[in-house]
């Protein structure tokens, strides 16, 4: 019986994983999505973290709810992102955060040429691919415009209107530069 080997250290895979962790802490990912993303080590994350953004990591741990992606602005947005990303998914092959990263400028694009506030954070973005591929949300079509939105999973498609088609009283109604108005 042979020990299996330890993985050999290499001086290029520990380069990439810095290129891409540095790439992910500009995008504005936190610590959780860096450790899950990256193979370095905590300590390692801390120090290339503070040598980029300047400033430590934020504290805490990230939110474990769907209900964010769900209210009404919010899940625009977050349709926004998620259609970007499995049209992506589609027709590039590219691994996991390469598609995030690059569904996620695409996303950053689209709101900054309609003068909207980005709401959707990359590290909710990160959220958002995880919740979908746990099974917990989905994108479900609009019965009125044909839009697929961001649902929770036992959604009925048949009788689902979206946020733009029937938005909630109040919604477009906000002063605030970069909201969404209705008109």
């Amino acid at each position: 019986m042979t020990a299996a080997a330890a993985p050999v250290k290499s001086v290029l895979n520990e380069s990439k994983q810095i290129e891409r962790a540095a790439m992910l802490i500009q995008m504005g990912a936190r610590m959780q999505v860096l450790e899950s993303e990256t193979s370095l080590s905590y300590e390692r994350l801390i120090r290339l973290y503070k040598e980029i953004a300047g400033k430590s990591p934020s504290k805490g741990q990230l939110p474990f709810s769907t209900d964010w992606f769900l209210t009404w602005q919010e899940n625009v947005h977050s349709s926004l992102f998620l259609n970007i990303y499995e049209y992506l998914s589609k027709g590039v092959s590219l691994d996991s955060v390469e598609l995030l990263t690059k569904a996620y400028r695409l996303y950053s694009e689209q709101v900054a040429t309609a003068e909207i506030e980005p709401l959707l954070s990359f590290t909710r973005a990160w959220r958002l691919v995880k919740f979908v591929d746990a099974g917990m949300l989905t994108r479900t079509k609009c019965s009125q415009c044909g839009g697929h939105f961001v649902t929770e999973m036992y959604e009925n498609p048949r009788a689902y209107t979206c946020g733009l088609c029937n938005p909630p009283a109040r919604a477009g109604k906000s002063k605030s530069a970069g909201a969404l108005m209705l008109h």
